[in-house]
């Protein structure tokens, strides 16, 4: 009985000491990964413009406007990126703009990744009569152009921003789901699986302790590189009228209403438009890195 107590006792401090030692092998990796850090760098710059917007500008985005200051170009006095057409500071509304764009990217990400990790665990998992009824309804999805569904969806909901969370969280999870039902399918006839199962562990038990942890190295790298994509569907919604609505400082409706002046004022498109190509590199940056550090097939 002695002998039974202290290998249970054993046991955890040695699970313990392989997880330490598997994070320091992993954040050695990330330092030597420099699109990680890159990307990394990217991402935090532009998060922290947006945390620290109301600093940086004294101007409001949206009701701070000066009709006798239109269309000032990048450099003018008192706005280093110029004026809109209503004589708004460009740089507030850049800042600004990158906290609906993250947020929406996060949010939207956080809903997929959400259910998409719980019908994969699930699907995986139980298989049978579960496994195809999920199956069935991803199949359904993928049938459809995610843009053009995200498209249809606004249409019918109209334009808003928890609709946008509806409507791009609901696409994006079927992406997750797959992943995440892969990897449990490939994990499930383990031995640390079957072990767990016989100790007694209960379904939801194995799902979420044994099953999970594996599973989120790869839902880490889908997120990371999801919420670029949900900030370009999110930038192309508003630039069709159907995202964001003025006077809200949003980047695609910032691009969509700039190119009416782009003769004359090319900054009004230009400068929105680099702001999404830089957040969504970043992210693919690190997304990409991430891919590198999680997957070992892919390491030399």
């Amino acid at each position: 009985m002695m002998v039974g107590v202290e290998r249970q006792k054993a046991i955890p401090v040695q699970d313990d000491r392989s997880e330490a030692e598997g994070m320091k092998m992993l954040w050695r990796q990330y330092a030597r990964n420099r699109s990680a850090i890159v990307g990394s760098v990217v991402v935090m710059a532009i998060a922290l413009l947006a945390i620290f917007a109301p600093v940086l500008t004294p101007y409001h985005p949206s009701e701070d406007f000066d009709l006798s200051q239109t269309l000032l170009p990048p450099g003018s006095k008192g706005h280093p990126l110029g004026t809109d057409t209503n004589g708004r500071d460009l740089l507030s509304r850049m800042l600004f703009g990158a906290r609906i764009s993250l947020t929406i990217g996060l949010v939207v990400q956080a809903i997929s990744v959400t259910i998409g990790t719980t019908a994969g665990l699930l699907a995986g998992y139980l298989g049978g009569r579960v496994d195809e009824v999920f199956s069935g309804v991803i199949n359904i999805i993928y049938s459809f152009p995610s843009l053009l569904f995200a498209i249809a969806t606004m249409s019918v909901l109209g334009p808003g921003l928890y609709n946008i969370f509806f409507a791009l969280g609901f696409i994006g999870w079927a992406t997750v789901a797959r992943l995440v039902r892969g990897e449990v399918l490939s994990a499930k006839s383990r031995d640390f699986i079957e072990a767990a199962r016989a100790s007694g562990a209960t379904p939801a038990r194995v799902m979420l302790r044994h099953l999970l942890p594996n599973c989120l190295g790869p839902i880490v790298v889908v997120g990371t590189l999801g919420v670029a994509g949900a900030i370009m569907s999110e930038a192309t919604l508003s630039f069709l009228g159907l995202g964001i609505q003025p006077p809200a400082p949003s980047w695609g409706s910032m691009l969509s209403r700039g190119r009416e002046y782009i003769w004359i004022a090319p900054h009004l498109t230009i400068i929105p438009g680099i702001a999404i190509f830089i957040t969504v590199l970043g992210l693919n940056l690190l997304g990409d890195g991430l891919r590198d550090i999680f997957d070992p097939r892919l390491k030399e």
